[in-house]
Formats: structure tokens, sequence, C-alpha cells
């Protein structure tokens, strides 16, 4: 139940989002949240993260799809019983399926958030993207952590 509540938590927060800027930018319109750290911008994504591999739009939707099937099965066969493990893994789970939203819906992934410091700006990023990093993140820690229990 976890893991799929945490899903849909990330899910719904990103799409509205999306939506959000989307609908209130133009592509490449930008608003500075934190001069010189951090802006809010529309960047359309079609390749995988940093913009990486734009042409690859079928491996993209294979990947999402078997990336879902596999966060299911891993919780349910592997973390079973484990209440955190669950909710990391239901962060992965939502930014996947929100990205893949934004694939199949409309052929690319909208990025918003624009973190830099002078000329140097990290690739824009998402919510989806968020989740699916601190998921990743947090749950090699907590495997590393208590491996014995593996």
């Amino acid at each position: 139940m976890w893991l799929f509540a945490a899903a849909l938590l990330v899910v719904v927060s990103d799409q509205i989002t999306k939506f959000l800027i989307d609908r209130q930018f133009d592509e490449g319109q930008f608003i500075p949240v934190i001069k010189g750290l951090f802006n809010i911008t529309l960047v359309y994504n079609p390749g995988a993260a940093f913009g990486l591999f734009p042409n690859m739009k079928w491996f993209f939707l294979f990947f999402s799809v078997a990336a879902i099937i596999g966060i299911v099965l891993i919780a349910r066969y592997y973390m079973k019983g484990r209440t955190y493990c669950h909710i990391l893994l239901g962060l992965v789970l939502g930014g996947a399926v929100g990205n893949l939203i934004d694939r199949l819906r409309i052929g690319y992934v909208i990025d918003f958030l624009d973190v830099y410091f002078r000329s140097y700006h990290w690739p824009a990023f998402n919510i989806a993207d968020s989740a699916i990093c601190v998921g990743i993140g947090l749950l090699s820690l907590f495997i590393i952590r208590h491996q014995q229990d593996f």
C-alpha cells in the first residue's frame, strides 16, 4: 500500500506542476526564484536524463514500462514488510510513471527546475526526476547500511 501511496503522490504533484508550467510559460522562458542559483523555466526534453539520446522514444517507453514492472516485483517479493523501502520504491515508481505519462501523452518530458551557479546550469529536471533520484539514493544508503538483512 505504501508503495502505491507514495507513487500516487509523486505522479499527481508531477503532473500538476508540469501542466501549470506548460500553460504559463513559453519554451525557454524563465523566472528567477533565487537569483544566481535557481530558475523556473520550461524545457521540452525528448531524450533521457540531461537531454541525452533524444531520438530513442521507443527505447524509453520500453525501459519505463520494464522499470515499473521491476519496481513492483522488487517491492512485492524482495522488500516485503519493509515499509521504508516501499515508500522509497514508491518515489521511484511515481517518477517513472510521471515521465512515462508525458512520453505517451505528448512525446517528450516537460522539465522546469533549473539549478545553476554562475554560467554553469545543471540540466533542467522535474518532480518525477527528483523523486527517482531521492528514492534510489536513499534506498541505496538503506541497503548498504542494512546489507546483512538482504
